[in-house]
């Protein structure tokens, strides 16, 4: 049963249409018999003709209907028709040099396309294309091909231009490919919102909510530090972190095993190696975490790595509470914090028993 004052906080998450509460709740709506997602652009109902539950399920056992709008039955991210459309034309000829006019042959308008694969990806279709021709070519050279080969086989007809579009993606010049890392990143879609996984053959570096405020600014920082290009691609690690997530938001994981890379200083390092040994279900105070390090004073340093995590989930920082007993922050929103306390909570309760 909800509190009064948790059915305030969603109705006001549904009245912003706050993406951070995507699976958190549905709402269900008494004057139309409909429930919707939190981001339903529908107009919004009053307080007090909202019902509001925790699963899809709830809602539909209380008689009310998906609304047609926001689809809340379906993923909240589900990839659109567009999208997976010109995805696959690239995967079928990668080394095409594709332009707005080549989505006529699709029926597809280039500001469509433009505008969802920006919101998808974080890039334009042709950026998309050009940095999937790009990962191309960087794997030839890597194999042995010459620089000319390479260039003709990816579609450009100038030297200079390949080498001007792979030094700005790839980060250094295709006679420099031995000092150029490339790391692949991958869109995830989970219960509580997409999450963007970075990658390479051995480790992942980096797993966030897409809607973390500055996470642009931490895949530059991440892909200074490294320095390597990221572009769109897939890697096993990025398959195996995709199904752990799966497992554990279906509730039958809470220890992952994928490979990681911590990036950080050796006190962050250790800081984020005690989260990972807080049991799923449980929760510390940043003066406990402290403590077990054996630098009780240094809870607001505990607090300071905590949030400069680049691995959610994987290092459980939303493990991490105030003394007091309140949430603290959480750089995926509070809602996602409190709904992943609650469902560990959930999984240790139904193990214990």
């Amino acid at each position: 049963m909800l509190t009064l004052e948790v059915e305030k906080e969603y109705y006001q998450a549904l009245l912003d249409r706050k993406a951070e509460y995507e699976g958190v709740f549905f709402a269900g709506v008494k004057t139309t018999g409909v429930f919707c997602r939190p981001t339903c652009p529908a107009r919004k109902p009053k307080f007090e003709n909202c019902e509001f539950f925790e699963t899809a399920e709830q809602a539909l056992l209380a008689s009310f209907r998906p609304c047609r709008r926001c689809r809340p039955l379906s993923h909240p991210d589900h990839v659109s028709e567009v999208v997976r459309t010109l995805v696959d034309a690239v995967e079928k000829e990668p080394e095409k040099r594709w332009k707005d006019e080549d989505l006529q042959a699709f029926s597809i308008d280039p500001s469509t396309a433009r505008r969802q694969f920006k919101k998808r990806f974080g890039m334009t279709f042709v950026e998309y294309s050009r940095a999937r021709r790009m990962g191309m070519a960087f794997k030839q050279i890597r194999s042995g091909h010459s620089v000319i080969d390479t260039q003709i086989t990816t579609g450009y007809e100038s030297s200079s231009g390949f080498r001007d579009a792979f030094s700005n993606i790839m980060g250094a010049p295709p006679g420099l490919q031995e000092e150029c890392n490339v790391l692949k990143a991958s869109w995830i879609d989970t219960k509580l919102g997409p999450m963007v996984a970075v990658a390479d053959d051995q480790a992942l570096y980096l797993l966030e909510f897409v809607q973390r405020r500055g996470l642009e600014r931490e895949i530059e920082l991440l892909r200074q530090k490294t320095k390597s290009a990221i572009i769109p691609g897939s890697t096993k690690i990025l398959h195996s972190i995709e199904k752990e997530l799966t497992d554990y938001f279906e509730g039958s994981l809470t220890a992952f095993k994928t490979p990681i890379h911590m990036l950080g200083s050796p006190f962050q390092q250790q800081v984020w190696n005690a989260l990972r040994e807080i049991p799923a279900g449980v929760t510390r105070s940043y003066a406990e975490v402290a403590a077990s390090l054996e630098k009780p004073s240094a809870y607001r340093a505990v607090a300071s790595a905590n949030g400069a995590n680049q691995l959610a989930i994987i290092i459980p920082c939303h493990r991490v509470i105030n003394s007091n007993g309140e949430l603290g922050g959480y750089g995926g929103g509070l809602p996602r914090k409190r709904w992943m306390i609650q469902h560990e909570r959930k999984i240790r309760l139904i193990t214990e028993n």
